[in-house]
């Protein structure tokens, strides 16, 4: 919660901003002190409001193979002209989420997988509709992430990616996360099965939760596993003023957190057990 606020305290921080710039030193020196090795991915992106500097930051600890497990979040607030929009859930409670994972990982055992919390820049549109000024070939929203997906694809790395995880949107008071129809489905079946083994079956339910785009659509695309943890549909207060620091909970955060955390080793067995079946065969 204290990572929340603080970003909070930076008021609204959309792409190229100097409250955004904050934001980004504020991860950077968090995951530093967590042992993390940092590195950015610097770019400038063709937006409806001209071209804008981004940065993805990505904060890694080394497993003992080279299989990579990506937990990330988007950490830019969108673009109103004509409101104060901080974000509280909608990225604050993700970001802050994923800052205190990093944490209790690096000061854990050495992991199976590498583990990278990615930090994505430009998710959200700058257009007030996710689509309303989009085309094919540049959509205006998902900017950080695309690019990430595409240095991926570059580098070779789609094959030692085995699964990408998402948080946005799950620090609501009333938290109760459904299943995203984008998302792949053993992934979501390790998260909700080990939720419901800690004792949170009413935070982890079965319904559809239809997203309709989000930071996990380029991995997908590009063929990496993917599974996006977000309360949309029943959020009230998204994408207005009211999405303030009373809207989350602590609690709530801590109960991804802790599911993520114990996901993780489930999730780095099932890829080896299954790379191994394949090279048997």
């Amino acid at each position: 919660m204290a990572h929340a606020k603080k970003q909070i305290e930076f008021g609204p921080r959309p792409p190229d901003t100097p409250a955004l710039q904050k934001t980004r030193e504020y991860i950077i020196n968090e995951l530093k002190s967590y042992g993390l090795v940092i590195t950015t991915q610097d770019f400038t992106a063709s937006t409806p409001e001209g071209r804008k500097k981004m940065a993805n930051i990505v904060g890694e600890i080394t497993g003992e193979t080279k299989d990579v497990i990506l937990i990330t979040s988007h950490y830019d607030t969108k673009l109103y002209k004509n409101m104060h929009f901080v974000g509280a859930n909608d990225p604050a409670a993700s970001v802050g989420t994923l800052l205190e994972i990093a944490r209790v990982a690096a000061s854990s055992a050495k992991p199976k997988a590498t583990y990278r919390f990615v930090f994505f820049d430009g998710e959200e549109a700058f257009c007030e509709g996710w689509d309303d000024c989009s085309t094919p070939e540049n959509p205006d929203n998902t900017y950080g992430s695309r690019y990430y997906a595409k240095q991926l694809v570059a580098k070779n790395e789609v094959e030692t990616t085995h699964a990408m995880i998402l948080l946005d949107m799950i620090g609501y008071t009333k938290l109760e996360l459904g299943r995203d129809t984008l998302s792949t489905r053993w992934l979501q079946d390790i998260i909700w099965q080990t939720g419901r083994e800690l004792g949170f079956s009413k935070v982890f339910v079965d319904r559809p939760e239809g997203v309709g785009g989000d930071d996990h659509e380029p991995f997908l695309r590009v063929g990496i596993d993917a599974v996006d943890l977000i309360q949309l549909n029943d959020y009230p207060h998204w994408h207005t003023p009211e999405d303030s620091v009373d809207k989350i909970s602590a609690q709530s955060m801590k109960i991804v957190g802790d599911t993520v955390l114990a996901s993780l080793p489930r999730i780095a067995a099932r890829e080896k057990s299954q790379k191994r079946g394949s090279n048997s065969q």
